[in-house]
C-alpha cells in the first residue's frame, strides 16, 4: 500500500504544473509551480512515513525493555489509516550496560499477515533506556533492510 506513496509527489506537482500553465498561459510558471508542489508533497509524505515507522520501532522497543534475557514479547502497531501497521514477537538476547546507558540487544519478528501461519521474517537490533524510556538505539541503513519497518 505504501508504494504508491512515493508518486503522489509527482501526480500532485503535475496537476499543479499543467493548470497553473494553462490559467497563466505560460508554461514556465507552471514548471516552476509543478516542481514546487513535486518537491512539499514529496517531503511531507516522507516526514510521515518516517513518523509511522518510528511508531513501529518505539512499540518493538518498549516491549524488549519490559522483557527480560530468554523472555518474548508481541509487538503491534495499529494506526487509524491502514498504513504502516504492523505486528510481531521480541525476544531479548542480551543486556548490557556501559557508564551511558543500559541496552538490550533483541530479536524481533514482523509478521506477513495476520492468520496463525503467517510467514515471519526475524531481524536483530538494539534498544537503550533513556530517561523518557525504552528507545531503539539501530542505526537505520541507506538500503532496505526489513521491509515496511526500515
Amino acid at each position: 500500500m505504501t508504494s504508491g506513496c512515493g508518486s503522489i509527489g509527482a501526480a500532485a506537482g503535475a496537476v499543479a504544473g499543467v493548470t497553473t500553465g494553462i490559467v497563466s498561459s505560460n508554461p514556465a510558471i507552471g514548471i516552476g509551480v509543478g516542481i514546487v508542489v513535486q518537491v512539499a508533497t514529496d517531503e511531507a509524505v516522507n516526514r510521515e512515513m518516517k513518523s509511522l515507522h518510528g511508531d513501529q520501532q518505539d512499540a518493538i522497543a518498549v516491549a524488549a525493555g519490559a522483557s527480560t534475557i530468554g523472555q518474548s514479547q508481541p509487538w503491534s502497531v495499529k494506526h487509524v489509516l491502514p498504513v504502516e501497521n504492523g505486528h510481531g514477537e521480541v525476544r531479548v538476547l542480551r543486556e548490557f550496560s556501559s557508564a551511558l546507558a543500559t541496552c538490550k540487544e533483541f530479536a524481533f519478528s514482523v509478521a506477513d499477515g495476520n492468520g496463525p501461519n503467517a510467514h515471519e521474517d526475524w531481524f536483530v537490533a538494539s534498544t537503550c533506556k533513556q530517561v523518557s524510556g525504552w528507545k531503539w538505539a539501530s542505526a537505520e541503513p541507506a538500503v532496505a533492510r526489513w521491509g515496511n519497518l526500515q
